[in-house]
């Protein structure tokens, strides 16, 4: 590690880049610490550009976190549909709900409080209470374990145990005295703007002639990150019965991806499944030769990517079948909805994915 510049000096340097070069955000003009969390909690696994729609939408719905707390889940989950990570949604409202109850719907103004709430971490702890309490706590994110890496040249794993120690304490030394709110927004933006993960601005860096990874090369190995899991494989067969207008459909219990949510009723795969063992698996109560009346439509593949998971989907469309003549374990509690509930329910991405193409919703 080089330490070739004052702490105090990378501070000073870096909020003055920020007051020239910040984005316009609308969390950043407020010390309101619930619309901070709001944005806090939106942007943890999601770029600005798309978080911001939904930013502006939860402030329209729900201005203070008394209408947040007050509202069903299945409408917050619907407002929050395409961001992912749904269980930051639920999140959201049980905290919202303890905030109201416990805290009088004040917030905790120090981070260590903070962190007691839930889906609130260290991070967004240290950022609510930097940027709307000017508590002096570093906030670290994935910008700044960018920024301190190849600045200061530390080659841990910023996942192992060490290497947030590192980080942490380094963090901490570089804190200024005062105003620690902008320091944490200027190294959070350094990041996220010019100390890019691929292709960083190294030529027009202010830091040019103290970066430790810029002046040997570096900047593609540094930070060390732990190695990617395998993504697992899953193949869903949804089954959509149709009776009329309506369409049946079913929430998601707890357990596995999109809970809450609603979807068809589906069979799960390790493997795809052939065109001809689909009615088989989803009409096995059925005779084989009824079973070879029911007429079915099997959509193309529908290709999902979540974090560690690809999931290959297909619709097999019927309309009008008996439902004892579907596999039972695929219908328990769905039930028929029409097109305007079905509208208002909170659905996968790859759902809503489905619906459009074929021009329902």
């Amino acid at each position: 590690m080089i330490n070739e510049m004052k702490k105090g000096d990378f501070s000073a340097k870096i909020v003055a880049w920020y007051r020239e070069h910040h984005r316009d955000l609308p969390w950043r003009r407020t010390l309101d610490p619930y619309k901070i969390w709001l944005s806090e909690i939106i942007l943890q696994q999601t770029r600005v550009l798309q978080g911001l729609p939904y930013y502006r939408k939860f402030i329209r719905h729900y201005p203070n976190i008394r209408s947040l707390a007050m509202a069903p889940e299945q409408e917050i989950l619907r407002l929050w549909q395409g961001l992912g990570y749904y269980s930051r949604a639920r999140n959201l409202r049980k905290c919202a709900q303890v905030v109201l109850a416990e805290h009088g719907a004040r917030f905790p103004r120090t981070a260590s409080k903070l962190t007691t709430l839930p889906g609130i971490g260290k991070y967004t702890a240290a950022a609510i209470a930097s940027f709307s309490f000017d508590e002096r706590i570093p906030a670290v994110d994935g910008n700044v374990y960018r920024v301190l890496a190849r600045h200061f040249g530390i080659d841990e794993r910023i996942s192992s145990a060490e290497g947030k120690r590192v980080f942490e304490k380094l963090a901490n030394d570089l804190m200024p005295p005062a105003n620690p709110g902008i320091h944490n927004q200027a190294m959070m933006e350094f990041g996220a703007l010019h100390c890019l993960p691929v292709n960083p601005k190294c030529d027009s860096c202010i830091f040019e002639k103290t970066c430790y990874a810029s002046r040997r090369n570096l900047q593609t190995l540094l930070p060390v990150k732990a190695k990617p899991k395998k993504a697992t494989r899953r193949y869903f067969y949804y089954v959509v019965i149709s009776r009329g207008k309506k369409l049946l459909m079913k929430e998601r219990k707890a357990g596995d991806i999109w809970t809450g949510l609603f979807d068809f009723p589906f069979h799960e795969d390790r493997k795809p499944v052939s065109m001809k063992k689909i009615p088989e698996i989803l009409f096995s109560n059925c005779a084989q030769q009824a079973r070879k009346k029911i007429k079915a439509k099997i959509s193309s593949e529908f290709k999902h990517v979540l974090t560690h998971q690809v999931i290959r989907a297909r619709f097999i469309e019927i309309q009008d079948v008996e439902k004892r003549n579907v596999s039972q374990s695929l219908l328990m509690d769905s039930r028929y909805y029409s097109i305007p509930e079905i509208a208002r329910l909170p659905k996968p991405v790859l759902i809503s994915r489905y619906f459009q193409e074929k021009g329902i919703l």
